[in-house]
């Protein structure tokens, strides 16, 4: 199974802040990624997950206390922090570090 790479959809609505739409600047800088180096994308499953909560596909993955996103889910593992994501991106499918 491929490495599954959960991300908010490129812009959204939030019930409580009525009448905006936003997007995560986290899951933006992953698309970047993604888009930039398409070879290196093209091995992970990209899955886009709607914003509100309950998030069932993330539940169903890494459980209901996980539901941030972005987070990449592997066979018996998982980040959904930014900076362990983009390190587990680096060393499980050879993207370049993010520079310091």
């Amino acid at each position: 199974m491929r490495d599954r790479l959960f991300l908010l959809e490129s812009t959204f609505a939030d019930p409580a802040l009525p009448g905006r739409t936003f997007y995560c600047r986290d899951c933006i800088t992953i698309e970047g990624l993604l888009a930039a180096l398409p070879d290196r994308a093209a091995k992970l499953e990209v899955i886009r997950i709607p914003y509100p909560r309950p998030r069932a596909a993330v539940i169903e993955a890494i459980g209901e206390a996980n539901q941030n996103l972005p987070a990449l889910v592997w066979d018996g593992g998982f980040a959904n922090e930014i900076e362990p994501l983009l390190a587990a991106l680096h060393t499980r499918h050879g993207f370049p570090e993010r520079h310091p």
